[in-house]
């Protein structure tokens, strides 16, 4: 069980796939530099949250900007939105005196990646959400807003495995407050944070030495 002082974001999990220096950059050194990417998705996900926006159509209850948390992952974030779809497996709800099959949806502004990150997204929302319902949940939804496409994700438990695998080295970055060292790829080009993290510097020299070297100068 982790300390709500030690839960991390599960948004930092696609930057974490992305890149781990990428990821302990921006969470662990608090270092942040937007590019017209980061810019889009950021309003994207502003117009989109509403945390008032409760809606019921027949047998779905919709709620959207759910705040979730886990205290086993030390995970914590916000879904965009929540279906409970009433049904004889899922969570009691209390207020509406039934039984709700719940699945994540996460909003995208672009289009499918070739990654996982956005499943891994989907993926630490809903095991904070079976956490926090006491209910085990298959099943969860991405939908990409360029492509106008929903599409449902299945998670096997070798994705859970997986997913656990990589939240508790996320942990032992924080643990330790590391900022790993990773090789320049293409994708470098494609980083908001590329200026600050000088990818093609670490390749030939470390930080330490990068620093020595300007202030024996």
């Amino acid at each position: 069980m982790y300390d709500e002082s030690d839960y991390l974001l599960i948004s930092g999990i696609q930057h974490f796939l992305f890149c781990r220096r990428q990821w302990a950059l921006i969470h662990i050194e608090q270092q942040w530099q937007e590019n017209i990417l980061t810019y889009e998705g950021r309003q994207f996900h502003e117009r989109a949250d509403d945390e008032k926006f409760h809606e019921k159509r027949g047998d779905k209850l919709i709620i959207r900007a759910l705040r979730v948390h886990s205290a086993t992952l030390g995970l914590t974030g916000r879904c965009d939105i929540v279906e409970f779809t009433k049904s004889e497996k899922g969570a009691y709800l209390h207020k509406y005196k039934d039984i709700y099959e719940p699945a994540a949806v996460e909003y995208k502004h672009g289009r499918k990646k070739y990654d996982d990150s956005d499943v891994y997204q989907l993926l630490g929302e809903t095991l904070c959400l079976e956490e926090m319902l006491s209910c085990e949940i298959n099943h969860g939804y991405l939908y990409y807003f360029e492509t106008k496409q929903r599409v449902q994700i299945d998670f096997t438990t070798d994705t859970k495995r997986d997913f656990n695998e990589k939240v508790s080295e996320m942990h032992q970055y924080w643990t330790k407050r590391y900022t790993p060292r990773v090789k320049p790829t293409a994708k470098c080009k494609r980083c908001s944070l590329e200026s600050i993290c000088l990818p093609k510097m670490l390749a030939t020299q470390t930080v330490d030495q990068y620093l020595k070297g300007a202030l024996d100068q």
